[in-house]
């Protein structure tokens, strides 16, 4: 890892991007992993994934074993996907857990708010207790876990500011979109990207490639109806001022969020909340992107489309998940070709345009800032 980011740290017109290394070398990925993806509130799972008390959804984020559990009551919670006694997975496929979880090695058993409740021969044939294996010290580890806007966040160090506290700034900017969110399998996909994960939140932050990577829709959102949104150290991202409404044949639309301001009548607003979580927000319907980080040069990003109600058109809801599939796509063309170009020994990080990527180098600078932080 470069040892002196402040190149980074500049104003957005004399900085340099992050050096190659924060790409392509593991330790710098590992120094990463520990700062940015497990001293945060990282996205891991939607809501969605467990729709129903009992529902189980495994989890490899960026090498820790985790569950996404629905309890009994119906709450989410997440836990180390782990026995407590050797280590076992516990879980490696999603479904539905009937009765406790249980170890597949020694059938130690856990309860869906991970008491451990029972250790079958612990202390001899047929013996299924003993007096220094203490069940009640023994449940799985649970980590901090909340949910906003369909998707399920965990801190994974423990160390993070309430997640209510730590993103104050976009959860009041949003406020009129709080709303309950309905999806469904057939609005959920997932793009596997030959790139570092970072790479897909800076070409998400940013409008200036629209004219020629997303033609299409640089025909009636263009480039000069975008605007930044740049929150230093929290997000950033972009949004336009002539959100278009998909229509059927008929020229039905998807029903709006009640209630919303004016702005958001031809408006719509897209921010990468750090470090992975990319959102996009508009009128009738809305998305999540989670970046699964596989490595330094591999990303899983899985999408998930959201609605105001759960009854709309399922023949317009697959129009809609298509063209967003669509333009997702687009941006790997150029997300990949940028983590090749990491390889190139002369390459300094690059430079930023002042006027157009201010939203890339606030990400930049986050990451800079916090890695030097420790």
């Amino acid at each position: 890892m470069a040892k002196d980011l402040s190149p980074v740290l500049r104003d957005v017109a004399a900085a340099r991007g992050l050096p190659n290394a924060h790409y392509t070398d593991p330790a710098t990925w590992a120094a990463e992993r520990d700062a940015l993806l497990f001293g945060q509130w990282a996205g891991i799972a939607f809501a969605d994934d467990v729709p129903a008390p009992g529902d189980a959804w495994p989890v490899d984020y960026a090498g820790v074993p985790v569950l996404v559990l629905r309890d009994r009551a119906g709450a989410i919670r997440v836990f180390q996907n782990v026995c407590r006694h050797r280590g076992m997975i516990l879980v490696d496929r999603p479904g539905p857990i009937r009765g406790a979880i249980r170890c597949p090695y020694h059938s130690w058993c856990y309860g869906l708010d991970g008491r451990l409740v029972a250790t079958p021969h612990v202390g001899g044939p047929g013996q299924n207790a003993h007096p220094q294996v203490d069940r009640d010290t023994l449940g799985l580890i649970e980590l901090r876990a909340h949910v906003w806007r369909g998707v399920v966040f965990v801190n994974l160090d423990g160390q993070a500011p309430a997640f209510d506290d730590a993103h104050a700034d976009l959860i009041g900017r949003w406020g009129a979109l709080d709303q309950p969110l309905h999806s469904d399998a057939a609005s959920m996909f997932a793009l596997d990207v030959a790139c570092n994960w970072k790479l897909a939140v800076e070409n998400y932050c940013e409008s200036y490639h629209l004219p020629w990577v997303h033609p299409g829709l640089n025909s009636y959102s263009r480039l000069e109806d975008h605007y930044h949104i740049e929150a230093p150290g929290r997000y950033s991202g972009q949004g336009t001022l002539v959100y278009r409404q998909l229509q059927g044949e008929d020229g039905t639309t998807f029903p709006d969020f009640a209630g919303l301001p004016a702005k958001w009548d031809t408006g719509a607003e897209y921010v990468a909340l750090y470090p992975n979580v990319l959102f996009g927000v508009h009128r009738d319907h809305g998305c999540a992107i989670l970046l699964m980080p596989q490595g330094t040069e591999r990303t899983v990003e899985r999408v998930a489309i959201h609605y105001a109600r759960p009854d709309t058109d399922p023949a317009l809801r697959a129009r809609n998940t298509e063209q967003w599939r669509a333009v997702f796509e687009e941006d790997i063309l150029v997300v990949e070709g940028m983590q090749r170009g990491r390889h190139a020994p002369g390459f300094d990080g690059g430079r930023f345009s002042p006027a157009m990527d201010g939203p890339t180098h606030c990400f930049h600078a986050w990451v800079a800032a916090r890695l030097e932080r420790g």
